[in-house]
């Protein structure tokens, strides 16, 4: 009935409560961003998301301009400067992706949106009736260490998420995303 029902009720009243709360850091990030880094605050990147839609995901832009698409995993070599490893290390850059979950496009608690080039991820997602599901800004596979995650594992966590969706499940996935934030940081 969550699922059905409530958890996109849910996501949109809370997305609007944290763009709210969270604008003075906008505006100091992305201030940040343009003072220490020039060019665009945004990064804008296409995402396969529920159905296999595409979609634009917003990120604060923690790489130089011009860097490679890459998945997260295969980014350890990119020299990212100070600002882009503060944003990044307590994922500050992915903020703008409350606008996302407003319009519709993510969730906050959900398999993290895939980038169009991971098809084997995308095919396993696919195969176990994942894509149904709206991608979300956090998931079971995050907090159980997403990055150096197999495909195979992230697709058995995001399995285990979708068959059993309730608002407890989020709570908790979402409570749980505040103690991986306070890990060491992924290698990039």
């Amino acid at each position: 009935m969550y699922k059905i029902y409530f958890k996109r009720p849910f996501d949109f009243s809370l997305a609007i409560l944290c763009l709210i709360i969270l604008a003075p850091i906008f505006v100091l990030l992305g201030l940040s961003i343009l003072i220490f880094d020039g060019g665009p605050i945004i990064f804008i990147s296409f995402r396969t998301g529920k159905n296999e839609s595409k979609f634009k995901l917003f990120k604060f832009r923690s790489m130089p301009v011009g860097t490679k698409l890459l998945a997260s995993d295969d980014a350890k070599d990119i020299r990212i400067k100070p600002l882009g490893k503060f944003l990044r290390r307590f994922n500050f850059d992915e903020l703008p992706q409350l606008w996302n979950i407003l319009i519709g496009d993510m969730s906050f608690v959900g398999p993290r949106p895939p980038l169009p080039s991971q098809k084997e991820l995308i095919k396993l997602r696919k195969e176990h009736g994942i894509l149904n599901c709206r991608p979300g800004l956090t998931g079971l596979a995050q907090i159980n260490g997403y990055n150096g995650m197999k495909i195979e594992d992230k697709a058995k966590q995001d399995l285990e998420y979708a068959s059993k969706i309730t608002f407890l499940l989020d709570i908790k996935i979402i409570l749980k995303t505040f103690s991986y934030l306070a890990k060491p940081p992924p290698i990039y």
